[in-house]
């Protein structure tokens, strides 16, 4: 009865999961007359701009312009930005209901003049032919596109993300999104045209929601407008938290427990299968001298069986921590216990040496 539980608790990850990889160029070329704006958010981000902005000089498709929005950073983010000869502006003081990230996007689309928008975070890397391929998925699709960016790791604390990473996959993959009314776009890497995005209010009306992409996503939906998502897969990724577990516990921590309210129920009843099967597995680790041993090392090997496959798409985790995914699993219940403390308890959570409450409180 174990094994066929387990089996069938993680057989669901493949309903989940879609290889929805961003779609080769098209030969029709038409969104190469439009002007193409690049807004870029960037809070103390001096290590991150490099690589960002030397793959956009790198590009098939070159921007129109290049907007970095200094959002009071203390390290040397606008020196940085403006040795790569790109627009640079200082993002203004916060005004009422407003959040930080929110101020600064709408502060950078202000100051654009391109017919389409793609939206970037500071620590996304772009291959040569990546914003080509971005344009042409939009024309294909409509719409506002998002991308999840393949997760490059390197130290150890960067690879307990393999769990979450997943798990968000599913999330913006998951067929039972297609028509959620609330469906979200992945914040990191968006591409709008300047008249949808404004047809949905932009991020002003978002102002004061923490899950700013999310709830984006969510206004395109209620404003008749097409929201897919992809996966960067080859052509867009990034590097999250390099500088400590302390950042990645509050990155993954600000949004672990709201994301899912903007989930249909579909796919928070699979993700929840396929979780609790991966949990209870996970106790092989502890039960070695009991008779579920066999049963929950069957399940562990079949998880991780499963994992190689996605990570292909998904990140580079290394072998290591796919063997021990347990690893990563306690890093999830972490995760998920300091997310709820902020946000029942505290009612804020911390993020770039911020506090943002909660809901706009």
């Amino acid at each position: 009865m174990w094994f066929i539980s387990l089996a069938i608790c993680c057989s669901v990850g493949f309903i989940l999961f879609r290889r929805n990889t961003i779609p080769s160029r098209s030969p029709l070329n038409s969104y190469s007359a439009k002007r193409l704006s690049v807004v870029i958010p960037a809070r103390n981000e001096e290590h991150n701009l490099p690589q960002l902005l030397q793959s956009l000089r790198e590009q098939t498709l070159q921007p129109f312009e290049i907007i970095v929005v200094d959002d009071f950073s203390e390290d040397g983010t606008r020196e940085t930005a403006e040795s790569f000869g790109v627009t640079v502006i200082d993002n203004t003081e916060l005004p009422p209901g407003w959040t930080g990230k929110n101020w600064a996007v709408w502060n950078g689309y202000s100051h654009a003049s391109g017919e389409l928008i793609a939206f970037l975070d500071a620590d996304i890397r772009l291959a040569p032919s990546a914003l080509e391929s971005l344009c042409a998925a939009r024309e294909r699709y409509g719409g506002a596109v998002s991308v999840v960016p393949y997760h490059y790791t390197e130290k150890f604390h960067e690879r307990l993300a393999l769990l979450p990473n997943i798990l968000g996959v599913f999330a913006f993959t998951s067929p039972f999104e297609a028509r959620n009314p609330t469906k979200g776009l992945y914040g990191s890497c968006i591409l709008v045209d300047r008249a949808d995005y404004e047809l949905a209010g932009g991020h002003e009306s978002v102002k004061s929601e923490l899950l700013d992409d999310l709830n984006l996503g969510a206004k395109f939906m209620k404003a008749g407008i097409k929201v897919t998502n992809l996966i960067g897969h080859k052509l867009v990724s990034f590097r999250m938290y390099a500088q400590g577990i302390r950042s990645e516990l509050e990155g993954f921590g600000k949004g672990a427990v709201l994301s899912a309210s903007s989930l249909s129920l579909g796919t928070i009843l699979l993700i929840s299968l396929w979780l609790v099967g991966l949990l209870v597995s996970e106790l092989f680790v502890f039960a070695f001298d009991t008779s579920l041993a066999v049963p929950l090392a069957f399940g562990y090997f079949l998880y991780m069986a499963q994992m190689i496959y996605f990570v292909k798409y998904i990140g580079r985790f290394g072998i290591a921590m796919i063997l021990l995914h347990f690893l990563s699993g306690l890093f999830f219940i972490v995760v998920m216990l300091y997310s709820l403390y902020q946000v029942v308890v505290l009612g804020h959570v911390a993020w770039k040496g911020r506090n943002v409450k909660v809901g706009g409180r």
